[in-house]
Formats: structure tokens, C-alpha cells, sequence
């Protein structure tokens, strides 16, 4: 059967190749023309995905993009795959979803089974898909079947991939769970089916959660060993020889990407509507939020001990993407570090072999070189990402002074003076 993804960014594409790699034949839906030419024209724009894989599948007329919601008639199954980001006030913006189940619903077909993998709070899919669905009289679990799967992409894992990441599933009804799960075991290794669709979305916000209290405790632990004058990154490493109750994590810039600095707001969001604080999550978000900052104050005391200010300094950033070896800026601590620094008077240049150029937040910038001479001439260098490639052995000899924020200079020696986290 014909196969639809709505949405067709880092979580849309892949799903949309695996879903061709399983059999079936997988139509992208998008409201962007763009992203529906470069799929058509077998271009691909995620590093997730091969290039040379999307390029025969769609030679082959296994995957085709539009943006023709008719073609939802012809379809078995769909899944929603488009952006859930947040407003300025931290409250969810789910208009991407209103929109595309407002254009899914008149081409609605008996049997097709639809699954929202769009990051939510718990009681969306009941709530807002189930009556929209509902209203030209079809029943969810006897005429469709209408169920939750929460997206797990890590940009750039080596390791878990679309496929082989296991498959959270929960369906409105017993029905909806089962006919999902059935569906899904066809295209990944994993299926974890679950009682409902409030508790598989209940599912991801727990995951991302996690990671951002975590973080957000072992960011206030590197501001207190800075308090005390500890090496942050060695108390770290040694707790990490303890074979039981203890998992690593580790202090950085701030927090970036399409989940961990958003998701956990949606949890706290819905709780309010039911007067319950989320008091670690809140917590969490302000320690984290504040790292930039926190970092910006380090680049500030490190050029005020070589009797230099930041206005008029020369200030150098490796790395702008969120997190290492991928090319996503999305929530990027390294784009607040920018403006802060730029906001005090310093001249800002950046190097990023994933991003040659951004426009993000009232910024614009390019990409440089990370040679020799460009690095002499700078009075700080700050690393904000450590990418792997990177020539930090001719960051240390070249570079006077290094502020290093995810102690990518670990083992290394140099001339240049070294200001950790």
C-alpha cells in the first residue's frame, strides 16, 4: 500500500525512506515547495539520510513528495511528522498540527490508520485528532485507526537510527494500539505498544525531561566547582567510575536542538491547566537557560586578566551547531553567546564546517576559516561545540587564549592559555 508522511524535516525524511526500504511505497506531504522539489529531484537535505539511498528510491517510484493533501484518499497510513515548537512564552504552539489534521480530515478513508509522532502534551491526539477525525461521522477504532508514536531522532547518532531505535506505539483504543503496532513492525526492528495515547506521549516528555533536569543539575554542579575552584570536568569523570546509581552527564554552554529545551514545557504547560506546578522542570529551564550567560561572564574574566575588554576584542567561536557533527542551529546556546558578546562591543567570527552560513535571532553570519592566521590575531577563542575533525592541536599553538566549554582540549597541550567550563 501507498504510505504518507506529513512533514518532511529531520524526523519526516527518514521515516519516509524507511517506510520505502520496508515495501511500501512512501509519499512525502509539505507545504514547503522546496523540500517537495529536492525530494522529487532525489536531493537530499538531512545528514541522516543517505544521499545515494533517497536518490534510488525515488528513481525507483518508491518515494515521491507533494504538496496535494488529495492524495491522502489513496493512502493506508499516515504519519505526522511536522514542527511543535514553542511561543515566547514557553506555551506549545501546535498550529502545524491543527493544520494538517484541518487538511488531512475532508480526504479521511475508511480502514487508513493515522499516527501522530509530533511532540504534544499528554491528551492530544484524544482531544484534538480524535474529534476532527470524528466529523463526518467515521468512529476511531471501528471505521479508522488513530494512534501516538513519539519521534526519537538523534541528529547524527552513529549508532540508532530511524530503524533500529525502538517504537513507542498507543492507539485511542485497543483496536487503534494493535492495527498501529502492526503496521509499524513492518518497518522497524522494535515495536513497544502501550495502553493509550496519553501514555505514549506521556512517554517522550519523560525522556526529554529527564535529560534536561539532569543537565540542568550537572550545569549548577560546574557553577559550583567554579564557586570552589574545582575542575568540574574531574569530578565528573571519577563519579563516573562508580559502577552503579550514577549516570554521567555533562555541563555545557546551554542546551539546543528540536527537543530537550522545549518538550519538558509542554508537560509543565498541560500541568498547569490542572493547578500543578512542574517545580524540576522550571528549575531545570532557568539553570540551563542561563549558561550562556554564564559562559559569556568566564570570556569576559579571562580577557579582563590579559588587561583587555570585550569591546574592541577580536573573538573567535568553534562551532555553532547544537551539538557536535550535525547541522542544526535549531535553540543553539552558541547563537545567545554571539549576541551577548556582540551586544558588549566584541567582533564576533565563527567557524563551522556544518554551517557555512546562519541568519538566526537578528544575526547573519558566515563561516571562516580555522587556519593559522586567523586564529593568531584573535584575543579569544571560544569553543561552544567540539566537532570531530577539528584541528584543536592548531587551535592551542595558534590562539592566546582559549575558553573551552566542552573540554574538547582534554590531553592536549599548547601555547595558548586554557579557561575551562
Amino acid at each position: 500500500m501507498k504510505v504518507g508522511v506529513v512533514g518532511l524535516g529531520y524526523v519526516g525524511l527518514p521515516l519516509l525512506v524507511e517506510i520505502a526500504k520496508s515495501g511500501f511505497e512512501g509519499v512525502g506531504i509539505d507545504v514547503d515547495q522546496a523540500k517537495i522539489d529536492a525530494i522529487n529531484a532525489g536531493k537530499n537535505y538531512i545528514e541522516d539520510v543517505k544521499d545515494e539511498e533517497l536518490a534510488d528510491l525515488v528513481k525507483a517510484g518508491k518515494v515521491s513528495a507533494t504538496t496535494d493533501w488529495s492524495v491522502v484518499r489513496d493512502l493506508g497510513a499516515i504519519s505526522i511528522c511536522v514542527p511543535t515548537p514553542l511561543r515566547k512564552t514557553k506555551d506549545p504552539d501546535i498550529s502545524y498540527i491543527v493544520s494538517a489534521v484541518e487538511k488531512i480530515s475532508p480526504h479521511l478513508q475508511k480502514g487508513q490508520i493515522i499516527i501522530l509522532e509530533s511532540t504534544t502534551y499528554p491528551g492530544t491526539t484524544d482531544e484534538l485528532l480524535k474529534p476532527e477525525f470524528e466529523k463526518n461521522g467515521m468512529v476511531a477504532g471501528r471505521d479508522f485507526y488513530l494512534a501516538f508514536s513519539p519521534e526519537r531522532v538523534d541528529p547524527g547518532n552513529p549508532k540508532f537510527k530511524t530503524k533500529n531505535t525502538p517504537k513507542i506505539v498507543g492507539g485511542t483504543t485497543a483496536d487503534c494500539s494493535q492495527k498501529a503496532a502492526e503496521f509499524y513492525g513492518k518497518i522497524f526492528d522494535t515495536v513497544v505498544p502501550v495502553s493509550s495515547t496519553m501514555c505514549a506521549e506521556m512517554v517522550k516528555l519523560l525522556e526529554n525531561t529527564f535529560r534536561s533536569v539532569n543537565i540542568g543539575l550537572v550545569n549548577e554542579v560546574a557553577l559550583m566547582c567554579d564557586k570552589l575552584q574545582l575542575n568540574v570536568w574531574e569530578v565528573i569523570e571519577a563519579a563516573a567510575t562508580k559502577p552503579f546509581g550514577f549516570m554521567p552527564f555533562y555541563p555545557g554552554p546551554g542546551l539546543g536542538g528540536h527537543c530537550i529545551p522545549i518538550d519538558p514545557h509542554y508537560l509543565a504547560w498541560k500541568l498547569k491547566s490542572l493547578n500543578y506546578t512542574a517545580r524540576f522542570i522550571e528549575l531545570a529551564s532557568e539553570v540551563n537557560g542561563h549558561m550562556p550567560e554564564f559562559v559569556v561572564d568566564k570570556i569576559v574574566k579571562a580577557l579582563n586578566e590579559d588587561k583587555k575588554a570585550v569591546n574592541g576584542s577580536k573573538i573567535f567561536i568553534v562551532g555553532v551547531a547544537y551539538k557536535p557533527n550535525v547541522t542544526d542551529i535549531r535553540e543553539s546556546p552558541a547563537i545567545d553567546v554571539i549576541g551577548l558578546l556582540q551586544s558588549m562591543g566584541g567582533t564576533v567570527t565563527y567557524h563551522d564546517p556544518h554551517i557555512p552560513s546562519f541568519e538566526e535571532h537578528g544575526l547573519a553570519m558566515k563561516s571562516v576559516g580555522l587556519d593559522a592566521s586567523t586564529l593568531k590575531g584573535c584575543d579569544c577563542v571560544v569553543i561552544v561545540t567540539n566537532h570531530a575533525g577539528l584541528d584543536y592541536d592548531g587551535i592551542l599553538a595558534n590562539a592566546k587564549l582559549v575558553v573551552d566549554t566542552r573540554n574538547a582540549l582534554k590531553g592536549k597541550s599548547g601555547k595558548a592559555r586554557v579557561i575551562k567550563l
